[in-house]
């Protein structure tokens, strides 16, 4: 036999997938690691029938919001045993006598510690069964071996028919990917014959991979029928906090038994759907953020929030990030505790992030950490030094725009929010006035990066984020104050930002031109001006500003947007572009901004 014809035979009869292999023991963490104790669960629920192995109940026990599972055996006598296996590839392979434990003397029963489920670091979708000896060997079904998403597994399409990818095509036959409007996925094959085959594969680690995912739906056209089709499967696990799912569609010709597939997609039911959905695939739930740049998570915190997503997720970061950390963990500063550091800005950041999350959630909690934030900013506005302004650190070593526009934004914000304020909004009037008389905003309506140290504008690089914040600062404090003059204010640095930080229309960063790149930071600027921006946008009504809002999520969606719906740093897509969180957040709010 040739090595192409073996080739072809493993990429037919093996459904186009790698051979599946046993994953390595090693502990998994989300919300926990693996071996957290029973007692500790949020919750005991009993998702299987028990297994009865000679008169022993075997019985798996799960935790939901744990996203866990442990194992029991009762009616047992001394040396009957208990664990858990869990496979990574659908249950063709597993790690087994996780959590063993045998039943001690005078005892009739005992436990496993707790497991995870899924790995959603590692984008791996686990199953997990009890197994028990007593005298003999049995074990449970796998736990929830279908994904249920807006509907589970195996269901049948509902309304809307998206296909996001050109169809793959064999010997005539066209193979088609498909979407229903709730974003559950599914695959056709046409122009066929009697024993062609159609199924999806779907990989939760963007096509690298689909160990657990290989053949779903596999059917074939009947007799008579020159097409059929799968049936529909979830791209998205919440309950296993696993997003970001791909899929496609594959085909066999049944004379030549050859196999041909789309390319990978995800669903987008909406645009913001979308491209929240590729965001949170990058958050790490038992860290917590998004690894790893500090401020940059608070500004993607922000988008989420915004966007109206997982409300577990907003609450996970907060509990396990306002803690203390030392230099490196979360930043290359010291992290003091309650989301401030010696950059004030960066601080500030968290500021706004937990105001969004109030906003979107209404637990006054967010709203107490987002003032004792701003209470650490404001020690650092310094009528001494330019008559105001907040110092950017620790050391006081600059006033810059972003600090300005971040305090005058927080402040005004809280003042807006919290009942009875006078403290907060005077403040924010003080911080507003100095920022329009400080010299940060140039003649031409550009906000340049800071001031010298005689208090001049420095004539350094305009950024667009820069701009946004001096636009939703002083949109929010006319909306504290009614005084016209701050929209007015407003407006001017919108018109001067669309006039002069467009290229054909479409917002640019310095460092998106020619053969220039942007740094970690430079990546999310863009989507920190278009959530003020699209603020103002509503706010005022404007038609010209609503039109520009629209333009930019058009320009992106259709020429910087993959089919896994990921944004790069160029929103028309011209080289050289790099696509992360960081311009996935960014792109977010740009479609957030288009209402």
């Amino acid at each position: 036999m040739s090595v192409r014809t073996l080739l072809v035979l493993l990429l037919v009869f093996g459904s186009l997938t790698p051979m599946p292999a046993a994953a390595a023991d090693t502990a998994v963490c989300v919300t926990a690691c693996d071996t957290l104790d029973p007692s500790r669960a949020a919750r005991e629920s009993f998702p299987l029938p028990d297994k009865v192995i000679n008169g022993r109940v075997l019985r798996l026990h799960a935790s939901d919001p744990d996203g866990m599972a442990w194992a029991g055996i009762d009616n047992g006598v001394p040396g009957d045993a208990v664990w858990l296996d869990r496979s990574w590839d659908g249950g063709a392979t597993w790690d087994g006598l996780l959590g063993k434990a045998s039943i001690p003397g005078t005892w009739t029963g005992t436990r496993t510690l707790m497991y995870n489920l899924t790995d959603p670091a590692h984008h791996r979708r686990g199953l997990v069964r009890a197994c028990g000896d007593a005298q003999a060997v049995g074990c449970t079904a796998w736990i929830y071996p279908d994904v249920c998403d807006a509907a589970c597994d195996r269901t049948a399409p509902a309304a809307g028919d998206s296909r996001p990818v050109a169809p793959a095509t064999l010997f005539g036959r066209t193979i088609r990917l498909h979407f229903d409007g709730r974003g559950m996925a599914w695959a056709g094959i046409d122009s066929g014959g009697p024993g062609d085959e159609i199924w999806l594969d779907r990989s939760w680690d963007a096509g690298a991979s689909w160990p657990d995912g290989s053949s779903l739906g596999r059917t074939s056209v009947p007799a008579g029928a020159t097409g059929t089709q799968t049936a529909a499967f979830a791209t998205r696990d919440p309950r296993g906090r696993l997003y970001g799912g791909a899929v496609r569609a594959c085909g066999r010709e049944a004379t030549h038994a050859q196999g041909s597939c789309t390319a990978w997609a995800r669903p987008a039911v909406t645009r913001a759907a979308g491209a929240l959905d590729a965001l949170m695939w990058s958050y790490d739930p038992y860290t917590a953020w998004w690894p790893s740049s500090w401020w940059n998570s608070a500004v993607a915190v922000t988008a989420v929030a915004d966007a109206g997503g997982s409300e577990a997720a907003l609450a996970r970061t907060f509990d396990v990030n306002r803690v203390a950390f030392p230099a490196g963990a979360r930043s290359s500063d010291a992290i003091d505790g309650d989301f401030v550091s010696r950059a004030v800005d960066d601080s500030a950041w968290w500021g706004l992030a937990w105001v969004a999350v109030y906003d979107r959630t209404h637990d006054p909690r967010y709203l107490a950490e987002a003032t004792t934030i701003a209470n650490y900013v404001h020690g650092f506005w310094d009528t001494g030094s330019c008559g105001g302004g907040v110092w950017w650190n620790r050391e006081r070593t600059y006033k810059n725009a972003v600090t300005a526009g971040l305090y005058l934004r927080l402040t005004a914000s809280l003042h807006r929010r919290i009942a009875g304020d006078t403290v907060w909004g005077q403040w924010a009037k003080t911080a507003g006035d100095w920022y329009l008389a400080s010299g940060l905003v140039n003649s031409a309506g550009l906000v340049n990066d800071g001031l010298t140290a005689s208090c001049a504008n420095n004539g350094q690089t305009v950024w667009t984020y820069n701009q946004g914040l001096g636009i939703g600062g002083l949109l929010e404090l006319w909306r504290a104050t009614g005084i016209p003059s701050y929209l007015d204010a407003a407006r001017r640095l919108a018109d001067a930002a669309m006039a002069r930080l467009t290229d054909g229309g479409v917002l640019v960063e310095s460092c998106d031109l020619g053969t220039g790149s942007c740094d970690d930071n430079q990546k999310q600027f863009k989507g920190i001006f278009m959530r003020y921006f699209g603020d103002l946008a509503t706010a005022t009504g404007s038609a010209a500003y609503l039109a520009f809002a629209r333009r930019q999520a058009d320009a992106l969606w259709a020429g910087d947007r993959d089919s896994l719906n990921r944004i790069g740093q160029r929103w028309t897509g011209t080289a050289p572009n790099v696509t992360d969180w960081r311009t996935q957040a960014s792109g977010l709010e740009a479609i957030l901004a288009a209402g």
